[in-house]
């Protein structure tokens, strides 16, 4: 009988080269091919016997062994009219993200297909798996400034399946974005939940690039079987680059969700981050994060504290591109918090956490 992970591996590679084949006999022009792969290794200094880190972490998440993150492949083809992106993925990070997803869903990294809707205006209609218009990081770690997530990414979504009406003025200056969803960071809608989620974005660049600002926002009822609990969200940031060497990003979600109806009144979280980097030559750089989470209700991070999970935090990482495909990273991170929200070495509740991440990142693009 064949293995399923050989299987998987076959279909993935298969999906991808039919995608491929395709796209370039309508226009070879058109398609783009890329690969993706980032191995890591993470010490945890409380020391796991699972080797797993906390439930809230899907990124870089297995303790003292060599892991692979994400290992992807994408197909990538536009025309005038039209265009489709296809992105098969393994690794420890569809593992833990995806795991309420289904089957071979878990495998999907991204798979939309879109039309333009108009000749002269840059107005689009996508549909299917999306990346989320939620946030300035991806799973893709060599586009982020720090090796790990912020806590505010790795508790909203990365991905989500749709569809998306958006506009991009002629000048590049404007994006808006309407989006009718299954779900907060959902492939498949909750079993007897038959309400849509709606998401909005807006995004601003001014010119020359140096800067960004963008407002996303979510609405959605995330209870199964007829039950009803609203979620209303807001994502604000901002990356200022003033030249090739400094860069600030600065973030902030604010979220707040219906309680159940034997109760009234909305629970609420609340996260930000601030990111500086700065680059010392075209192949060095280093970037500097502080952040805190506060979900005192439980409504993202469930914790057993009197008041709820509320975690401030600090990292720093290096980062050094041997070449413009491959990159080496190293990073270490400190989590704390005025109650013991984790379990140091011994067992024993404790308010701090560190971990150090190594990563070497691998880009392929033709």
């Amino acid at each position: 009988m064949m293995k399923k992970p050989y299987f998987y591996c076959c279909l993935v590679a298969g999906c991808i080269l039919a995608t491929a084949r395709l796209a370039a006999q309508a226009d070879s022009s058109a398609l783009r091919l890329s690969a993706y792969l980032e191995a890591y290794y993470s010490f945890d200094f409380t020391q796991p016997d699972s080797h797993e880190r906390p439930a809230f972490f899907y990124n870089h998440n297995r303790h003292n062994e060599v892991n692979v993150n994400l290992a992807l492949l994408r197909a990538a083809w536009q025309e005038k009219r039209a265009r489709a992106n296809v992105g098969l993925m393994a690794g420890t990070y569809p593992q833990y993200n995806l795991a309420g997803e289904q089957g071979l869903l878990k495998n999907i990294f991204e798979a939309n297909a879109g039309l333009r809707l108009s000749a002269r205006h840059e107005l689009w209609l996508d549909a299917g798996v999306l990346p989320s218009h939620i946030g300035f990081e991806s799973a893709i770690g060599r586009d982020c400034w720090t090796l790990s997530r912020s806590l505010l990414a790795e508790n909203s979504p990365y991905y989500e399946a749709g569809a998306r009406l958006s506009y991009t003025s002629p000048d590049a200056r404007w994006y808006g974005a309407i989006l009718y969803l299954n779900g907060w960071q959902r492939i498949q809608r909750l079993p007897g939940n038959q309400t849509p989620a709606l998401g909005t974005q807006l995004t601003y660049n001014a010119p020359g690039g140096g800067l960004s600002l963008n407002w996303s926002t979510y609405a959605g009822n995330e209870q199964p079987n007829g039950a009803e609990q609203w979620r209303y969200f807001n994502n604000l940031y901002a990356v200022w680059k003033p030249n090739d060497q400094w860069g600030l990003t600065a973030g902030l979600d604010a979220g707040w969700q219906q309680r159940p109806a034997s109760d009234s009144g909305y629970d609420a979280w609340l996260s930000w981050v601030i990111i500086g980097r700065y680059a010392f030559s075209a192949k060095a750089a280093a970037a500097l994060r502080v952040e805190l989470y506060q979900d005192e209700a439980g409504v993202i991070i469930a914790s057993d504290a009197p008041k709820g999970f509320k975690t401030y935090g600090v990292s720093a990482n290096l980062d050094y591109a041997a070449s413009q495909q491959a990159m080496f990273r190293i990073e270490g991170r400190f989590l704390g918090g005025p109650e013991a929200q984790f379990i140091d070495a011994s067992g024993n509740p404790s308010q701090q956490y560190f971990f150090l991440t190594a990563a070497v990142a691998v880009s392929l693009a033709r």
